[in-house]
């Protein structure tokens, strides 16, 4: 177990002000949204989270029994914007965790607001689910769980998994804290920025320090080249939504925890292929995004 002065420093530094900017983000509203220059980015995430979402708790069904329960873990849940997700899979219970407090309580009250409003539907979907807000690079979730004994089918952390590259330490924990509940046959799934592409484009680059534009900006504070496995630290900017550390993922290194605590890579892909392929299955849905944006995904 990791020693309580070394947890307080590290809480102390990079994951305490993620938490902070992530617990004063104000919420917008569609209208707000739709006006937003990433919006286009925005769907074009959301829906390649939908798709593999989808995918994988398909892949569970296919293993399973009529009637058998479906458990999912949101890693780094935020505000609770897959909730709509998990409704429609027709999960029957939902762990959501974040390092964010504020964001922990929308998720929750979203969550209500949906119940409620299954209520009085003959057709929504009803599911339990528990809230609690805790930096999973550093705490073991299974001790937070109503059920430590609980088996989950699905472990899914959106666009955040990378945080906890900031050591060796925490990303072993967030590792540990993916694998340890998940039952034979189930999946961790996960969306991280691509630390190859980041490299090229900043060795690309006239300043060799930053990359970005008008919309997007990433000014490296690790100036070691290669970077360090853990703690390669950069400044990520994207208009109205992020202001904060980030650490660039090691992918091998990655695998190699992975497989420490019993999961096996299956599968890698860049969004851009992930999408082609998709196009190719016939499953794409109406997404409209110009050129603009596309260089900004990881």
């Amino acid at each position: 177990e990791q020693h309580e002065d070394v947890a307080e420093q590290i809480t102390d530094g990079n994951m305490h002000i993620v938490a902070s900017h992530y617990n004063e983000l104000k919420e917008t509203g569609r209208k707000e949204r739709l006006q937003s220059r990433i919006v286009y980015m925005r769907n074009f995430n959301n829906w390649l989270k939908s798709q593999l979402i989808a995918e994988y708790l398909a892949r569970i069904k296919e293993q399973q029994r009529i009637g058998d329960p479906m458990r999912v873990l949101d890693l780094c849940c935020g505000k609770g914007g897959d909730l709509l997700k998990w409704e429609k899979a027709n999960i029957t219970h939902l762990i959501c965790t974040d390092i964010a407090e504020v964001s922990v309580d929308q998720c929750k009250k979203r969550y209500e607001e949906m119940q409620s409003r299954a209520d009085k539907s003959k057709f929504a979907s009803k599911f339990s689910a528990e809230f609690f807000a805790c930096d999973a690079t550093l705490v073991r979730l299974r001790e937070r769980y109503k059920d430590k004994s609980l088996k989950l089918n699905l472990v899914s952390c959106q666009f955040a998994f990378h945080y906890s590259f900031e050591s060796l330490t925490q990303a072993e924990c967030m590792v540990r804290n993916a694998a340890e509940c998940l039952q034979p046959g189930g999946y961790f799934i996960a969306t991280i920025p691509d630390a190859n592409e980041i490299m090229r484009r900043l060795r690309q680059s006239p300043n060799p320090r930053s990359i970005g534009n008008e919309i997007y900006k990433i000014d490296f504070i690790c100036d070691t080249d290669p970077p360090p496995l853990f703690g390669a630290k950069y400044q990520f900017h994207l208009e109205g939504v992020v202001d904060c550390p980030e650490f660039l993922v090691h992918f091998p290194t990655l695998v190699k925890l992975c497989l420490k605590h019993g999961l096996k890579l299956e599968r890698k892909a860049p969004f851009a292929d992930y999408y082609k392929e998709s196009l190719e299955k016939g499953e794409n849905k109406k997404i409209f995004f110009p050129n603009i944006y596309v260089h900004i995904l990881m």
